[in-house]
């Protein structure tokens, strides 16, 4: 209850930040490491404990051009979920979070994909090639079995085993950021198998490019 307040503080108070500041809010959140949105998105996802979460709401640009991003994401969503199996897709904000269980796309301990998942990455791929406008953070994260430094070492590598994958099916890599943190952001206890499964996971979050954002404020402005 306490991280939820402090959240919804904290992104109070950076959105009033935003507001008052000079700052380009087409050219924020790109990825996370670039410019004041990942700055703002870093903030707001240490308090989350999600930096998913943190990314997507550090991208986010408000008011009627978000309203704009929003449709856009809506339609890309539901053919998410139409379409992509075992895949828990949600709308957060202006982004998408799509969560695969590591199970669905990796052996255990290991980053080569399985042949199944490459189908659901496929679909995947077309998805993203007909919303072009986008960039996509992919997070590998693992559970508490195992040494830190390896949980970190696999993680990395089933973000980047995703992300080449996509990009052999012509999904531009210019698009991507990827990131491994082991076993540090746990959704689930550690002490079940249960909870183990669900926190070997690789999450990838879709967010509006400087294009997209540049599209819906120039649509508002003409309005």
């Amino acid at each position: 209850m306490r991280r939820v307040i402090a959240l919804s503080l904290l992104i109070c108070f950076l959105m009033c930040s935003l507001s008052c500041a000079s700052w380009n809010k087409t050219k924020k959140g790109a990825a996370i490491g670039a410019g004041s949105g990942a700055v703002v998105g870093g903030l707001i996802g240490k308090a989350a404990g999600n930096t998913i979460l943190g990314a997507i709401l550090g991208a986010a640009i408000g008011g009627a051009a978000g309203a704009y991003i929003g449709h856009y994401m809506d339609q890309e969503a539901a053919e998410m979920r139409r379409d992509l199996q075992g895949a828990r897709v949600d709308r957060i904000g202006e982004g998408i979070k799509i969560t695969f269980e590591s199970g669905l796309l990796f052996d255990v301990d290991k980053w080569t994909l399985r042949d199944a998942s490459k189908e659901n990455l496929a679909k995947l791929a077309k998805i993203l090639n007909k919303y072009r406008d986008t960039n996509v953070l992919i997070e590998g994260h693992t559970d508490s079995t195992g040494p830190e430094d390896h949980n970190l070492i696999l993680s990395r590598h089933r973000a980047e085993s995703v992300s080449f994958y996509l990009a052999e099916l012509e999904v531009s890599s210019g698009r991507f950021s990827m990131m491994g943190y082991g076993d540090s952001q746990p959704i689930a206890t550690n002490d079940t198998p249960e909870g183990r499964q669900q926190n070997r996971r690789v999450d990838i979050a879709i967010m509006a490019n400087d294009k997209l954002k540049k599209t819906a404020q120039e649509n508002v402005k003409s309005k």
